[in-house]
């Protein structure tokens, strides 16, 4: 079977990868193709606005979180019915968490999807022949096919550009033009583009511009390849759990296959911390990341959903909490404004964001001997409380260095700042090992 698949890449962040991904997502589907998006690497934000341009929910394909095999077998089974297949990288092509590992470079060998690179060409012209050269050449293991310059002033500037690809032996595809309309502001919190209506105009707005400036056809025909194939368990019979996601404004950073995973071990049903004042019946409850810091008012004012999960969590309810959702088992949560809103009190700590300040990077977490490998990324930080509540676990770095962030046990509740990814391992042989860990 052969499709289009492309892996965008970039020599450096802020490029114009995202830009592009998202306009390139818009226009197939606008022409009636059903494309599947994918993202290298951790991001969740990324992965919310693919899905809302593409109208098809994007994977992550990380091989610090999962393994080849891992990787390769949800390209498979999420691709398969795709007309094309889109994947944006992350950072510069060959960035990883060591040298080339985890790289977008490692998923396109990994998958053999062809890079296209969008390179910024503000401030040069002709000088991007060494740097596409370099990038064509350093690892034999993937195929750089295609160009695209992004921040183009004018065709005769277009043309030293495309004169540069013909040196190299990479083809132009095309250009971005300087176009503030076409910029994506400023993506603190990833709240730019978060509202489904002005995305809509944003992403068709993007898709009207590479329509005209970019040879989007011939990209589709140059990165027609063999679509990898892999055994895919998807006849696996289905688990009898009952399993409620916490899904809404306020907790929505989540990744795919997590809950692909979740799907496999039982019925998954989704309820709103916000808007639900009642709690799904559920055997594994999981709150995962997301905006809480924006919605205390509203979050602080659900009693009746506060002293459910608070109920459910001293009954001894299995819970998995991450981030947000971590601060919303919290006694309170301050905003950046320093007022602290009263929240469910599960856990004896205060959570704030004052003073804002990102702490980030993968993390592995070894439960009972075993590993679980997740990422964190947040502004906020807990509070250090009068009252002791359990750590488990040991947590390190990329690296192999530790680090500080604590994976907090309560009765049942498990509960960290980190992103786990146990679309690989299952989400209750997660809480397992860490329930097991402080025994």
């Amino acid at each position: 079977m052969r499709k289009p698949q492309v892996l965008i890449g970039a020599a450096t962040s802020g490029s114009g990868k995202t830009t592009f991904t998202l306009g390139l997502l818009r226009l197939l589907r606008n022409k009636g193709m059903k494309v599947q998006p994918f993202k290298c690497g951790p991001d969740y934000i990324d992965t919310k606005h693919h899905a809302m341009a593409a109208g098809e929910e994007a994977v992550n394909l990380d091989t610090f979180m999962a393994s080849a095999g891992h990787v390769r077998q949800i390209y498979s089974r999420y691709g398969t019915g795709a007309d094309a297949c889109v994947t944006e990288g992350v950072m510069g092509l060959f960035d990883g968490y060591d040298k080339m590992r985890g790289s977008s470079a490692e998923i396109a060998g990994l998958l053999g999807i062809p890079v296209v690179l969008v390179l910024n060409a503000k401030s040069t012209a002709y000088s991007v022949a060494p740097v596409l050269h370099g990038f064509k050449h350093f690892y034999p293991g993937i195929r750089v096919v295609g160009a695209i310059f992004n921040f183009v002033a004018s065709e005769s500037h277009y043309a030293y550009l495309r004169g540069a690809c013909e040196d190299v032996g990479i083809e132009a595809l095309g250009y971005i033009p300087k176009d503030e309309g076409i910029v994506i502001p400023s993506r603190h919190l990833g709240l730019s583009i978060d509202g489904s209506c002005c995305f809509d105009e944003f992403a068709n707005r993007v898709a009207e511009v590479i329509a005209k400036t970019v040879n989007v056809e011939r990209l589709l025909e140059i990165c027609t390849t063999d679509f990898p194939a892999c055994g895919v368990n998807g006849d696996a019979e289905r688990g009898e759990m009952k399993i409620a996601v916490a899904r809404d404004e306020a907790f929505n950073f989540m990744y795919r296959e997590n809950i692909g995973a979740l799907e496999r071990e039982g019925e998954v049903v989704f309820f709103s911390p916000l808007h639900d004042t009642v709690l799904p019946e559920a055997d594994l409850i999981y709150l995962p990341g997301g905006y809480p810091e924006l919605f205390l008012a509203e979050l602080s004012g659900n009693e009746e959903m506060k002293q459910a999960l608070r109920a459910y969590c001293e009954a001894g309810g299995r819970v998995l909490a991450e981030c947000g959702g971590m601060m919303y088992l919290c006694e309170s949560i301050a905003g950046t404004d320093g007022v602290a809103y009263p929240m469910v009190g599960v856990l004896s700590r205060e959570a704030t964001m004052e003073p804002m300040k990102l702490k980030l990077g993968y993390r592995e977490v070894v439960l009972n001997g075993k590993a679980i490998r997740g990422h964190e990324f947040h502004y906020s930080r807990v509070k250090p409380g009068t009252e002791e509540v359990v750590r488990v676990g040991e947590v390190y770095n990329a690296k192999g260095g530790r680090v500080d962030t604590p994976v907090y046990r309560y009765k049942n509740v498990i509960a960290s700042y980190v992103h786990f990814y146990w679309g690989e391992c299952g989400m209750e042989r997660l809480l397992n090992m860490a329930l097991r860990d402080s025994e």
